[in-house]
Parts: structure tokens; C-alpha cells; sequence
């Protein structure tokens, strides 16, 4: 799916097209605000079909309000190899900062530091936890790091799989 744009040159005629491509924004939107607020059924089948859309949607909601579960996050964390990846992943389980650390290994990181423009290899530490816990988890990568500025990034989890969830609240410390 692709819109085109024309830019107009300051003399008024056409001076390129720009094309870019759209995500499929409309078709998210409709997911989760809950197809059947946007379509009326025109047969029993799709009625079906918009009840079961319209289900989907309503569990994802109770998944995500229930008392089980707590504010969860997914932090990112680089390392320079394996061996730091290993050590810090395990020592973050350990102190219960977090409930998984998973391990992608390969990434190239392209950077700034100090003026010049670096490319290495790295680990990248996916860290699955509690909103509560960023302060402490961050204090000990810096601790535990050998980046004089170790990445510490986190996103927030809005949904997922209930008993996962859970999981992450009853394996992380208070």
C-alpha cells in the first residue's frame, strides 16, 4: 500500500515524487478500537465473524487489567560479546530484577562516541520485568557493566498473554 506525494518547486512546476510507503495504520485502528463499533453485519455469518473479532478484543483488555499481573516493561541492554552477555543476563535473573533475559547475539551497532562514528559487534539483552524495578535493574547494569555508558532502554509491555504476565510478576522481587 503507497501513497504518492508531489513537491512543488519554488518556480510552481513539479520537481519530483516522493513515494512513500503508509503502514496499514486503518486496519490497527479497527483491531483495537473493536471492529464491531466501525461495522454493521449484514448476514448472521458475518455477524460470526465480527462477534469473533470483537471477542479477541474484549479478552485482551481483561488480560490486561487483571490483579495477577503488575506495570511490566521490556528493557534493552547491549554488551560488547557473549561472555558479558552470559554473566550480566544471569546475574540479573539471580537478584530477581527480571523474570527473562534473552539473548539475541550478531547485532551490529552503529554509534557516535566521542566525536566519531563507530560500528561494532554486539549482544543485545531483552529483559522482561516490572515497571517498579527500572531504577534498580539499571543501577545494576551500570554496576555490572563494562560500557563507561551502558544502553539501558525500556518500553512498556500495554498487553500479552495473561499467564506470562503473571509469570513476570511471581518471578521478579517486589
Amino acid at each position: 500500500m503507497g501513497s504518492t506525494l508531489l513537491c512543488a518547486a519554488p518556480s510552481g512546476t513539479f520537481s519530483s515524487t516522493i513515494r512513500r510507503r503508509l503502514p496499514l495504520v486503518g486496519a490497527f485502528c479497527m483491531l483495537s478500537l473493536g471492529i464491531t463499533n466501525l461495522y454493521t453485519p449484514l448476514s448472521s455469518s458475518a455477524f460470526k465473524t465480527a462477534s469473533k473479532f470483537s471477542g479477541a478484543t474484549r479478552s485482551i483488555r481483561m488480560e490486561a487489567s487483571n490483579n495477577n499481573t503488575v506495570p511490566s516493561i521490556v528493557v534493552y541492554v547491549t554488551v560488547p560479546n557473549r561472555e558479558a552477555g552470559k554473566k550480566l543476563a544471569e546475574s540479573i535473573v539471580k537478584e530477581k530484577l527480571a523474570a527473562c533475559v534473552n539473548r539475541v547475539p550478531g547485532i551490529e551497532s552503529v554509534y557516535q562516541w566521542k566525536g566519531e562514528i563507530q560500528t561494532d559487534a554486539e549482544e543485545l539483552l531483552i529483559i522482561k520485568t516490572r515497571q517498579s524495578l527500572l531504577q534498580a535493574l539499571t543501577e545494576h547494569v551500570k554496576a555490572n557493566h563494562e560500557y563507561d555508558v551502558p544502553e539501558v532502554i525500556s518500553l512498556p509491555i500495554t498487553g500479552g498473554n495473561l499467564k506470562y504476565l503473571e509469570w513476570i510478576k511471581e518471578s521478579t522481587r517486589e
